[in-house]
């Protein structure tokens, strides 16, 4: 049986745990080469042994002089990328009057500025018919208390979406948004501080939101993603895919 990404070089940014390493796996199962980035080097080396066929370079993608070093990488090593899947990024939980310049700062350069900087840097890079997947949220379509600064990052990056279509499409690059629900991954489940309870009592929470009745888990949004990344969606783009369990939609 063919396999959906066979012979592609994909980068998965931001790919140390949850839905990164996930996607980042199915890639791989389905023939690319996926090159994964993180902030933290242990992290990431025990990533790359779970993804296989991967390489492992540590990254801020908040940083530009890193994505730079990332790209030099890469064009030494493989000369193109097929698949650019922007995952990297976080958020934090404040109300209105409690906002910081430090979180408002932290959420934007990791969400905002390293989405716009990662694609854009990657660009010489990205082959005829590319396709670009940025991770959205449905945090971005639906209000949350204590949530505004992280919906507001997410809100951008839908928004680059529609305008880089019209920006690329003299090459054929599609740029799509994967916009996860609530999903059991450590990002989310620390929110609500380092206790189980805690933990569960915010996933149980955030289930009773969803039709479906439960939270997502991180392989499927890694399935979602390779349809994105594959010649499945060759006549898609621009778009936001929703895989929250009908949770943006009522």
């Amino acid at each position: 049986m063919s396999r959906k990404l066979e012979g592609k070089i994909a980068l998965v940014t931001g790919a140390t745990s949850g839905i990164g390493l996930a996607t980042a796996q199915r890639f791989a199962q389905e023939g690319a080469h996926v090159i994964i980035t993180g902030r933290r080097p242990v992290e990431l080396e025990t990533a790359v042994a779970a993804v296989g066929n991967a390489t492992g370079i540590r990254v801020d993608s908040s940083k530009l002089e890193e994505l730079d070093t990332l790209y030099e990488r890469i064009t030494a090593e493989h000369g193109r990328l097929d698949v650019l899947f922007v995952n990297a990024g976080g958020g934090s939980m404040l109300p209105l009057g409690s906002i910081t310049e430090q979180q408002y700062d932290d959420t934007f350069d990791r969400n905002v500025k390293g989405v716009l900087f990662t694609v854009q840097k990657a660009l010489p890079l990205l082959a005829e018919g590319a396709s670009v997947i940025l991770t959205g949220s449905t945090a971005a379509s639906e209000g949350t208390e204590a949530f505004s600064v992280y919906a507001a990052s997410k809100a951008a990056v839908r928004a680059f979406a529609r305008n880089w279509v019209l920006d690329l499409k003299g090459r054929q690059i599609r740029v799509n948004t994967l916009s996860p629900g609530a999903t059991r991954t450590p990002g989310l489940v620390e929110l609500a501080g380092p206790g189980a309870a805690e933990q569960q009592g915010l996933l149980d929470f955030l289930a009773a939101k969803i039709p479906m009745g439960r939270v997502g888990e991180p392989d499927e949004i890694a399935k979602a993603a390779v349809f994105l990344a594959s010649d499945d969606s060759s006549f898609i783009s621009g778009t936001e895919l929703f895989v929250d369990g009908g949770q943006a939609q009522i």
